[in-house]
């Protein structure tokens, strides 16, 4: 069996993150992960390119990410592609080292949580709802009403402790201090040049650049270390959506509606392209 590992030694693992994080993502990347884990390759590329996507999805990568280096020891480099922002910057602190384009458009570090309130169109085609509940909060973020005091409270709450959580792992992550990073982590996005000017990314440069990287932390050889593709499933509609030309209007709508589609009504570490 020695010899079924040692040609996956030599090389590095590829896995690509890209559009929205969530619950299928999540699966994907952390059986793709634990493919890295088991064939015991020595570093890992993570290309990612993506506006982020929800809560736990996008934690539960950092964690399998902050596992497989250390119990696997294996040497993690993240690429920032076109866009890394909110939870694709939360993935990437489970990285070692990080390379960002100087165009790349990342940052977005905070939480929302969405509602709709539906409530003047109902009346105007005269529909309502009656509810019967356990409680005066079950039916929070109710589309047919506007929120309660108490409601906001309790939601502002929420998106507060989770952004502590966030601000600490990037703060931890970088070895920063956490009043350093929330001075940045307050919703804005930057390109990398200024992200490495905020030492949110290592350096800046190419997938390239970062799969040379990669191999230098893992003592391999930059000039003849391979990358080793470990393929993510898309689900056939993201397939369909982003079928279009790079670039092109039905491109950018596809990816907008495959965000939609994956993490409607749910909070949300995101950024809006």
């Amino acid at each position: 069996m020695v010899w079924f590992f040692k040609r996956f030694r030599s090389k590095i693992a590829r896995i690509e993150v890209s559009g929205a994080i969530a619950s299928k993502t999540r699966q994907d990347v952390l059986k793709a992960l634990q493919t890295v884990a088991d064939r015991r390759y020595r570093a890992l590329l993570l290309r990612i390119d993506s506006p982020g996507g929800t809560v736990t999805d996008s934690h539960e990568i950092y964690q399998a990410l902050l596992r497989l280096r250390q119990q696997h020891g294996v040497k993690v480099v993240a690429s920032f592609g076109n866009i890394s922002a909110s939870g694709g910057v939360y993935i990437g602190m489970g990285a070692e080292k990080i390379v960002s384009n100087p165009g790349t458009i990342t940052g977005s570090i905070g939480v929302i949580l969405r509602g709709n309130n539906l409530e003047r169109l109902l009346d105007k085609i005269g529909v309502s709802f009656k509810t019967i509940k356990s409680g005066p909060y079950k039916d929070i973020l109710a589309f047919d009403r506007e929120l309660s005091e108490g409601e906001q409270q309790i939601l502002q709450s929420l998106i507060d402790n989770t952004y502590d959580q966030f601000v600490n792992t990037v703060a931890t992550a970088r070895q920063l201090p956490v009043e350093t990073v929330r001075e940045f982590a307050d919703g804005r996005i930057f390109n990398g040049e200024q992200a490495l000017n905020l030492k949110l990314v290592d350096a800046l440069g190419t997938e390239e650049d970062a799969r040379r990287l990669a191999a230098e932390l893992a003592q391999l050889n930059p000039d003849r270390a391979e990358l080793d593709e470990i393929e993510t499933a898309k689900p056939w509609w993201a397939k369909l959506l982003r079928s279009g030309a790079s670039g092109s209007r039905l491109s950018a709508t596809g990816e907008w509606l495959e965000f939609e589609l994956t993490t409607n009504g749910m909070p949300l570490w995101l950024y809006r392209p």
